[in-house]
């Protein structure tokens, strides 16, 4: 007896056992791709399809093997050394996918890839087709997660601009060349059936059949070549039993197109529906084709970051014995490595400049329109623009390791993030489209009861273009798309999931005083004496105390210097560090071992045993040991120049500001009295941050808090949303949900004016295509909307989405911003 496969249903061959388990039992197939699919489809928890289907499924082909064979290579280590980053056991990689016509593709991929062991993240981005996805190696291969996207239907391979800006050129090009073939279709069908709207009584038999088949023949290559998108993504939601968007409009067209061939066969003398077919999709390109360019505007802050880099530079292997230059691939350099950058050209590296003085424009990366000056040991930004003269740069970091790379990654974060009303939407929309074909079909009976048939046809193809809720999944990745760059724009990058959602709700703002509403460059203004020990040598044991920190306080002290005066001999060891108070370690000074601490007075009175015999003022760090106190360091830090104009402009949103700050009382109550902020908290521990913020939830405000620091960290992932200076820590950035690239506090009142206009769009997009459908449904079905007005109304009600997004690219006026009777 001949066993028959589990899922196709084909003759299984003789010698070959290749099964699935389902419901306790072994069940066979005919070849391996069916039974990977049957596998995928019962690890999906969707075993129930083999007992509701009524009839078996397609047999399923695996890739060819020469196709399987280029995927493995992805798997070899020089392969991934270019664009695969590794942190600890896991593994990233960015993707451009190929095949997304609409946003329920993207929600395909996620969902399939997110249910496979071993992907840690997925951050998809309808606009740009990206996809940045985070694995552990040791469960999953990166050649399994590429074949599985392939085995959904779509393509992918690792990301590379060159290759994707060709695919787009192709695209566009594809698009361009099948609305041109559906305007001539559309036009010449319609020359052939005027006559018969106009003169159709009239007309003798033969002639009538001759405009028939003319029609016919005119759209032949409108349905078998304009048509394939359509097709295609009908085709890969029935693999991956789903209804899509371009699931009832490919069943419209075949409709219509059947309806057509039966009416031309049987000689039924009534419209050739060829002419609806062809003017149906000409409406329907047009409109996929401005979505594409709208859907590619609002999503461009990425592109042009990643293309900010460039491919090649000047290299000096012989730096600085000789002055000479040779090309080199900017993925081949290291570390280390001098390189020359000309006037007019991008830097390709993070570095400190060597030799030569010049300006940078870090206009694409901050917002700030003015070059900045950058001399020898001063830092430089890959992605940035020489002006002026050359620059000799020694390379600190390369690739994904640079600011650059870093912003791209939060980027891709961002326009990947789907707010409570995104997710709502999508689900909404999924549903929409399985009701419309249910209620497709009475509605097909009931006309064909009540007229006929012909009627019933185009009031059914309608009813399937018209409410089509493309409209409804465009109305907030576009608006939440075209918000972030343009943010960007302006030196704000947006990271975190419901970051500009949650903005919008801000009522509280909490600042950090060091290097957030301060310059963050605070100096050594006095040194007082409380022991034996001279300055210089105070000064000397404080740096060593300071040497691993990244605090602005700590870098004051290591800046300083004192002229004259011994400096001892110190060894360092068994290091210790407390956040929020100070560091301490056990010191050899001229002989002598001993625990010294420098840091809040209390911390410092732990080593020593006693109080300190003075109180100052203004931001005190002090020094001691096992043998009492020996110096307290009183620092100044400066306001920044847009702190007050940025704190007056947050008052007048009818925002309540603190700070918070383990600064010390005096410091901390002459910066809040400077600035007018009534609410603050002095000498506040990483968990005191916490409890404020906590209990300011607890009162239902929603906090935005802005800091800088390591201590910081904690409090930025307790508030709402959370916001670090780019210059501050990489913890703090790596926490935040935005990063200020250009550290001017008046761009956080241009943030909330944003993320309330971009919440405002979303709202009235959601509206719009909500009221869309619910009007564009009992007229289809009541028969008032042509095939070809149905396919006016989707492709308006989706450019109208996309032009309301779109308006969040214009550039506000920036709150720094003043009109010349201002100034």
């Amino acid at each position: 007896m001949k066993k028959t496969c589990f899922h196709c249903g084909l003759d299984v061959p003789e010698n070959l056992h290749l099964t699935v388990r389902y419901e306790d039992e072994d069940r066979e197939t005919c070849c391996a791709g069916c039974q990977a699919v049957a596998q995928s489809i019962i690890d999906a928890g969707l075993g129930s399809y083999y007992k509701q289907r009524t009839a078996d499924a397609q047999k399923t082909e695996l890739p060819p093997q020469e196709i399987l064979d280029q995927i493995r290579l992805y798997d070899l280590p020089e392969v991934q050394s270019d664009f695969v980053e590794t942190h600890g056991g896991t593994r990233e990689a960015v993707l451009m996918l190929g095949g997304i016509t609409c946003a329920a593709c993207v929600w395909l991929i996620e969902q399939r890839l997110l249910r496979t062991d071993g992907i840690v993240r997925i951050d998809l981005n309808y606009s740009t087709h990206r996809c940045r996805v985070v694995w552990d190696d040791k469960k999953i291969r990166l050649s399994d997660i590429l074949l599985k996207i392939r085995q959904t239907g779509y393509t992918a391979a690792p990301y590379d601009a060159q290759k994707i800006e060709a695919a787009n050129q192709k695209e566009r090009k594809q698009y361009i060349v099948r609305l041109a073939v559906a305007g001539l279709g559309m036009m010449q069908t319609m020359m052939f059936a005027l006559p018969t709207y106009l003169y159709g009584g009239d007309i003798e038999p033969d002639f009538l059949k001759i405009l028939h088949w003319g029609g016919f023949l005119m759209v032949l290559p409108v349905v078998f070549y304009c048509a394939v998108p359509f097709y295609q993504g009908a085709l890969r939601d029935l693999k991956n039993r789903r209804a899509g968007m371009d699931t009832p409009i490919a069943a419209a067209i075949i409709m219509t197109f059947a309806a057509g061939i039966y009416s031309l066969a049987t000689n039924a003398g009534q419209g050739m529906y060829f002419e609806s077919i062809a003017m149906l999709l000409f409406f329907l390109l047009g409109g996929r084709f401005m979505e594409q360019i709208a859907r590619r505007k609002a999503g461009d802050a990425a592109e042009r970051l990643v293309k900010l880099i460039p491919a090649f530079c000047h290299h000096m292997p012989d730096y600085p014995d000789t002055q000479e230059t040779c090309e080199a691939a900017v993925v081949k350099l290291k570390a280390g490595d001098i390189v020359m950058v000309k006037p007019g050209e991008t830097v390709p590296v993070d570095g400190t400049v060597v030799e030569g003085s010049s300006a940078v424009n870090e206009a694409m990366l901050t917002g700030e329109s003015l070059p900045v000056a950058k001399m020898p040991s001063e830092k430089v930004t890959a992605g940035t623009l020489n002006t002026q003269s050359p620059l000799i740069i020694r390379t600190d970091r390369t690739g994904s390791s640079t600011r650059l790379s870093h912003i791209v990654r939060l980027l891709d974060r961002a326009l990947a993030q789907k707010p409570r009303t995104a997710e709502l939407a999508e689900q909404y929309a999924s549903s929409f489209i399985f009701g419309e074909l249910l209620l497709a079909v009475p509605v097909f009976i009931g006309w064909t009861l009540y007229a006929d048939a012909h009627t019933a046809l185009w009031i059914t193809v309608a009813l399937l273009v018209i409410t089509c809720p493309c409209a409804l999944s465009l109305a907030t990745p576009t608006a939440l798309a075209a918000s972030t760059g343009t943010l960007v724009r302006e030196g704000i990058l947006i990271g975190g999931k419901q970051a500009i959602e949650t903005l919008a709700q801000t009522t509280d703002i909490i600042f950090d005083k060091t290097g957030t509403l301060t310059q963050g460059n605070p100096a050594v203004r006095r040194i007082e004496l409380l022991g034996s020990m001279t300055e210089a040598q105070v000064l000397a044991v404080a740096q060593s105390l300071e040497q691993q920190s990244e605090h602005p306080l700590a870098r004051a002290i290591l800046n300083c210097r004192i002229s004259g005066g011994s400096v001892p001999d110190i060894a360092i060891k068994q290091r210790l560090n407390r956040i929020g108070e100070g560091v301490g370690a056990q010191l050899t000074v001229n002989g002598e071992t001993q625990v010294w601490a420098l840091g809040r007075a209390s911390y410092v009175a732990e080593i020593s045993g006693k109080e300190p015999q003075t109180e100052g003022g203004g931001s005190a760090v002090f020094l001691g040991s096992q043998s009492g106190f020996a110096a307290v360091f009183y620092l100044t830090d400066p306001l920044k120049d847009s702190a007050a104009e940025a704190v007056r402009q947050l008052a007048g949103k009818n925002l309540t500001m603190h700070i918070l700050s383990g600064d010390r009382e005096t410091a901390v109550s002459e910066t809040a009295r400077a600035l007018g902020i009534a609410h603050y908290r002095a000498q506040a521990m990483p968990e005191d941050k916490l409890e404020y913020v906590k209990a300011l939830q607890k009162e239902g405000k929603k906090v935005l808090m802005i800091g800088d620091g390591i201590n910081d960290a904690p409090v930025l992932a307790q508030a709402d949303v959370s916001a670090a200076a780019a210059g501050g820590t990489d913890i703090a950035r790596d926490g935040a949900d935005i990063v200020l690239l250009n550290e001017d506090l008046r761009t956080v009142a241009h943030l909330l004016d944003q993320a309330r206009r971009t919440r405002q769009i979303i709202r009235q997009n959601l509206i719009w295509a909500g009221a869309y459908n619910i009007i564009a449904v009992p007229l289809a079905v009541l028969g008032y909307v042509q095939p070809w007005i149905a396919a006016l109304g989707m492709s308006f009600s989706s450019l109208a989405v996309l032009g309301n997004a779109l308006r969040l690219h214009k550039r506000g006026k920036m709150p720094s911003e003043k009109m010349p009777s201002e100034q």
